[in-house]
Order: C-alpha cells, then sequence, then structure tokens
C-alpha cells in the first residue's frame, strides 16, 4: 500500500496564545543541527521503506517557512533521495504570512512542492494580534499572491472562529477576502481552549471573553451553509475544498492508512503500530545524532481501541464508513460489535446508515465528539 510521510519542523517566530502543539520560539541556534538530524531521521526510514511508494507528503509544524531557502532545499533534497515518490504525489508545506518569500517559494517548488497552507486564521488586524499572531490581513493576501505569481495554484487557507471579541460579521468578513484569493481549499477551526495554553490561564482568571454560546453556535452555521453555497463542498468535519482539491494527506489519517513521521513530536501509523518521536527538540537531536531511533513511544493498539479509532476517524469524512471495509479489516461483525451504540445514535438523528454505509447526519457533524466518545470502550 502506498504511505504518507509527514515532517515536522518544530520551530515558530512566536507562539500564539491558543496553541498547543509541539512547537517553539527563540531556537534559531537549533535550526542546521535540527535539519541535520532530521535529514539523517528521512535516511534511516528511506532504508525501512525501500520500494514503497510515496504519495502524499506534508510538511507542518510550527512554521516550515522559518527555515531559510538552503535549509529547505536540503529536507527536500534528502526527501527526494531517499524515497520512491509517486509521480501524481500531493506534497504539501505549511506556512505563515510574512515567513515566504520567492528565494524560499522558488525552493519548495523545485523541490516538488505543489500545495501551500496558510495560517491567516482570520483577516481582522484586531483578531489576530488578540489570539498572539504576528502578522497582519495585508501581509496575509500579499504572502498568498506572491505563491499564486511563482505557479502555485493549490493553496489552501487555516481560518478560525469562536475567537474572542469575534463577530459572524467578523467571520463572514475573511471568509469573503480568503474567497477573493482564489485559493482551492480552507480548513475552518473552531477555537478550543486547550490546557497549558496562555488562553487557558487566561480563561481561569476570567480574562478571556469568548463569543457567547449562540453568537458561536451562529459562526458555526454561517461557515458549514456559506462554503458549500459558493463552490466549497464539506468533505470533512472541518474542511472545504473545491472539486478536487481535498487534502489527499489527511486521507491517510481518516482511512487508517499507513504513514510516516519525522521529525521532532511526530507521530507514525506503520504497521498497524503507532509510534511517536521524542517532543524535546534537543533530545531529539542528541539521539538521531548518537544513531539511536528518537522513538519514545510504540503501541500496537488493542483491536478494541483500533476498531473504535478507525471508526470515528472514518465518520470524519463525507464518505463515512464502509461496513464491509470495517469487517474485511477487523474480520468482526459490525452490528455485533456496535448494535446497540448504532441505534442510540440513530434514535438521536446523529448517524444515518444506508445499505452498508454509516454517515454523520448534519447533526452529527455538529456533535461529532459525541458520536466518537459512543464507540470509545469503557
Amino acid at each position: 500500500m502506498k504511505t504518507g510521510l509527514y515532517i515536522h519542523i518544530p520551530f515558530c517566530q512566536q507562539k500564539c496564545l491558543y496553541c498547543d502543539f509541539p512547537s517553539y520560539d527563540n531556537l534559531t541556534h537549533l535550526y542546521q543541527p535540527y535539519v541535520a538530524a532530521l535529514c539523517q531521521e528521512i535516511s534511516g526510514w528511506g532504508g525501512v521503506l525501500s520500494g514503497t511508494l510515496i504519495d502524499t507528503i506534508y510538511i507542518g509544524g510550527g512554521t516550515p517557512t522559518l527555515l531559510p531557502a538552503d535549509a529547505l532545499k536540503t529536507i527536500l533534497t534528502k526527501v527526494h533521495e531517499s524515497f520512491s515518490i509517486d509521480e501524481a504525489a500531493e506534497f504539501s508545506v505549511e506556512a505563515n504570512p510574512g515567513t515566504t518569500n520567492q528565494e524560499k517559494l522558488l525552493a519548495l517548488k523545485s523541490g516538488g512542492v505543489n500545495r501551500i497552507s496558510f495560517g491567516v486564521q482570520t483577516f481582522s488586524d484586531a483578531l489576530l494580534k488578540s489570539i498572539g499572531r504576528i502578522h497582519s490581513a495585508d501581509q496575509a493576501v500579499r504572502s498568498v499572491k506572491e505563491a499564486q505569481d511563482l505557479g502555485f495554484s493549490n493553496i489552501n487557507l487555516d481560518l478560525m472562529y469562536g475567537l474572542p471579541g469575534q463577530s459572524c460579521n467578523d467571520l463572514k468578513v475573511s471568509i469573503q477576502e480568503a474567497m477573493k484569493l482564489d485559493i482551492t481549499h480552507i480548513s475552518a477551526y473552531g477555537l478550543k481552549v486547550e490546557e497549558g495554553t496562555p488562553f487557558a490561564a487566561m480563561d481561569q482568571i476570567g480574562t478571556l471573553i469568548l463569543p457567547e454560546e449562540d453568537e458561536d453556535e451562529e459562526m458555526y452555521t454561517f461557515t458549514t451553509e456559506y462554503l458549500p453555497q459558493h463552490g466549497f463542498k464539506r468533505y470533512e468535519i472541518s474542511n472545504f475544498s473545491k472539486a478536487g482539491y481535498e487534502c489527499r494527506h489527511n486521507f491517510k489519517y481518516w482511512k487508517y492508512h499507513p504513514y510516516v513521521g519525522v521529525g521532532a513530536a511526530a507521530h507514525s501509523f506503520f504497521q498497524k503500530q503507532r509510534l511517536s518521536n521524542i517532543t524535546d527538540v534537543s533530545q531529539y537531536i542528541d539521539c538521531v545524532e548518537k544513531g539511536t531511533l528518537p522513538i519514545e513511544f510504540r503501541e500496537n493498539p488493542s483491536t478494541t481501541i483500533a476498531m473504535a479509532e478507525y471508526i470515528f476517524l472514518a465518520l470524519r469524512t463525507v464518505h463515512g464508513l464502509s461496513i464491509l471495509d470495517f469487517q474485511e479489516y477487523f474480520n468482526r461483525g459490525f452490528y455485533l460489535e456496535y448494535g446497540e451504540i448504532v441505534s442510540e445514535l440513530l434514535h438521536k438523528k446523529l448517524i444515518a446508515v444506508k445499505e452498508n454505509q454509516v454517515n454523520l447526519t448534519v447533526l452529527g457533524m455538529k456533535y461529532g465528539n459525541v458520536v466518537f466518545r459512543a464507540f470509545l470502550p469503557g
């Protein structure tokens, strides 16, 4: 089976107030040793995956485009040296507005990158400042247009709703501004206040003022109705695209297909094992330099856990869950395992079952976590 490759670049200019991802600012002194260690790990996986075709590659972060152009070239060259890459591979890179320039974009393009995902979040300068972003709306527009001028036609913008001080009209303006840029994909995420973030600390002392529940709901409804009405089909809970521009790499996760992750804090799903790398950047570098695998955690999920994962990952997408595929993968009867749960969710109108297919309803898309929890054991 074709495999996906994820490459983690854990560096950022400034940690956003809502972010709980493994990313770090003020580590420019580690760029060079990190890239060297990363390339060493890529080479190692290249040997393991000899003869396996890579058909999706995703470089995420952090902010990969913080790295200088020559570092990006080094990584991309090592990827091509180490793996057999499908001619039609999707090759994505995350970028923040203001961190790209012509030299970096040309390095990405010559290295095979054909999709860029810009972390815009909102086109309101006031809201950008309130969530700790350091780019402006104008920078976002300029960054997207520069990439398009250099031949990147497959571009995603990340947008957020439910931000402190945000109104539904603010969100509407942001979505309309995004669509003016002739992009192909929008990921729209509701803010979640994650433990350990500055927003969580503010929330605890009562200084984080979020939209009221009804306004948050209005933003969700507007997003999920407006985008499909304007050519962006909803194909997953938080993802919308023009026809043919769905993010193929993410389907590796949702379809329970294998993928390999390299870099600090990267995760892999390989030979039905889940692996996660050392999170600390310095420890990751030390480990790789010593010739030791940088794997911090390795797990063979129990069949019960694996079945639950398979189900709720599949249900995230509009394709839903194929009961026949589930039964072939696990050699278990779907209704024998989950008949009561299915009946309960049908009664609540959160799922629909047609022939051998299970899908979230519109209501189920809204309350997906309720559905997913229902399939988890115990």
